[in-house]
C-alpha cells in the first residue's frame, strides 16, 4: 500500500464537544448519587486533556478514587457517550463526508487512529456512515502500550504503508506523526490549546484546505 490518510476522531472528524459535557455530567451524577464523588463535574479539566488515553483521563479526574471507581466511571462514560450519539446529539465537523469521499476517489486509503474505545468509535462510524470510506479503525485498545505513537506504528506495519499523513488536533497526534516519519497535519478547529500544534508540517482551518492539499 503506497499512501494513506490517518485521522484522529475526537476534535478532528467528530465534534465531541457536543456530547462531552452532558455525558460527563451524567457519569458524575451517578458517581455522586453513589457517594463516589463530591463536588462539580470536572469538565474543564477533561477538556484540557482531551485526546489522552482514558486511563490517564480517570487518573486525572479521579486522582483519589480507587481503581474500581475509575473503571466504573470509564464504563459509565462510554455508555453515556454512545447513548448521546444514538440520540442524534453529536455531529461531524462540516464537510467531513465530502472530504473523505474526495480522498477515497483519489485512491488514498483512509484510517482512524484514536485514543477512544472501539465501541465508541464504531458507534460514530456506524451512525454517520463512515465505514463506506474507512479501511480500518485503530482504537487505543489495540495497543499494549496505550500510546498514539505505538498505535500508528502498528497500523503502518499491518498495512505495509510506505507514506502517510496524520490529521489530528492534539499534541499526541503531531508526535505520533513525527515519530513515525509521517506528515503531521494540525487541525485548528479541535481541542488544541495555543502552541500545541506548533510542530505540525501543515495547518488546516477546515476540511476544504485538506482536500486542496491532497489534490495537488
Amino acid at each position: 500500500m503506497q499512501f494513506a490518510a490517518i485521522f484522529d476522531m475526537d476534535g478532528t472528524l467528530f465534534q465531541t464537544n457536543k456530547i462531552l459535557g452532558s455525558s460527563l455530567e451524567r457519569t458524575f451524577e451517578i458517581l455522586r448519587s453513589e457517594g463516589s464523588w463530591i463536588g462539580n463535574t470536572p469538565l474543564a479539566t477533561y477538556q484540557r486533556i482531551m485526546g489522552v488515553p482514558l486511563t490517564v483521563v480517570w487518573e486525572t479526574l479521579l486522582p483519589k478514587q480507587p481503581a474500581h471507581i475509575r473503571q466504573q466511571a470509564d464504563q459509565l462514560f462510554l455508555e453515556c457517550l454512545i447513548q448521546e450519539i444514538k440520540e442524534g446529539k453529536g455531529s461531524l465537523f462540516p464537510l467531513v463526508m465530502e472530504t473523505l469521499s474526495t480522498i477515497k476517489q483519489l485512491g488514498i486509503s483512509i484510517f482512524i487512529a484514536s485514543n477512544g474505545l472501539e465501541k465508541y468509535l464504531e458507534e460514530i462510524c456506524s451512525y454517520f456512515g463512515l465505514h463506506e470510506f474507512i479501511t480500518d479503525i485503530y482504537s487505543v485498545e489495540r495497543s499494549s502500550k496505550g500510546s498514539k505513537t505505538d498505535l500508528v506504528q502498528m497500523l503502518l506495519k499491518d498495512y505495509r504503508i510506505e507514506s502517510a499523513i496524520l490529521i489530528g488536533d492534539r499534541k499526541s497526534d503531531i508526535e505520533a506523526a513525527k515519530e513515525n516519519g509521517l506528515t503531521a497535519v494540525g487541525c485548528q478547529f479541535g481541542f488544541a490549546e495555543e502552541n500545541e500544534l506548533a510542530d505540525a508540517d501543515l495547518f488546516i482551518a477546515d476540511f476544504p484546505e485538506l482536500q486542496i492539499y491532497l489534490s495537488k
